[in-house]
């Protein structure tokens, strides 16, 4: 499994030499691909966001040849694309299991934000204490239906709309 990520790095590598190069699209697609290898909060999705090309117009004027800020950016990228794989090589693919334990976080952070703190009790009080999926359906759906209609929307708002969430869905 870990072939296909290092084949998708080795290609942005290779990306860095083509002549059209454009460095905002490269560090787009770097960090999408870094994401889903890496997992959201991985600080190798920082290292790419922080390569810039200086526009200044002391940079443009510099023409000592010694090494242009473009050069200097792919540089880089290259080597923070290069530590991946090698990461890769060495440990394999991350173990991302808290990913689950996040989503559920923003869910709870949803309802506790949404609820009273009585409803968002008694909401947790029935889910933990039925065992019976059918009955404990009923029960939170009589539960959501006597809250003000607009809670249960703005709940479900709150999840879609959460950063984490946002970025798994673009996956």
């Amino acid at each position: 499994m870990v072939k296909k990520e290092i084949s998708i790095l080795k290609k942005q590598i290779e990306r860095l030499d083509i002549k059209t190069f454009d460095l905002e699209a490269w560090k787009k697609f770097t960090i999408v691909m870094l994401a889903r290898i890496f997992g959201d909060t991985s600080e190798k999705i920082r290292q790419i966001e922080s390569i810039e090309y200086d526009y200044s117009s002391w940079a443009l004027r510099d023409t000592s040849g010694t090494s242009s800020y473009l050069d200097s950016c792919k540089k880089l990228g290259r080597k923070i694309l290069e530590a991946s794989i090698a990461e890769l090589e060495a440990f394999g693919l991350p173990d991302q299991s808290g990913d689950d334990d996040r989503f559920f976080r923003i869910i709870i952070e949803a309802l506790q934000d949404e609820l009273k703190g009585s409803q968002f009790r008694e909401l947790k009080a029935v889910i933990l204490s039925m065992d019976k999926e059918e009955e404990m359906k009923e029960k939170v759906r009589e539960i959501l239906h006597d809250y003000d209609t607009g809670v249960p929307v703005d709940i479900l708002v709150s999840i879609l709309t959460n950063k984490v969430f946002k970025n798994e869905l673009s996956k």
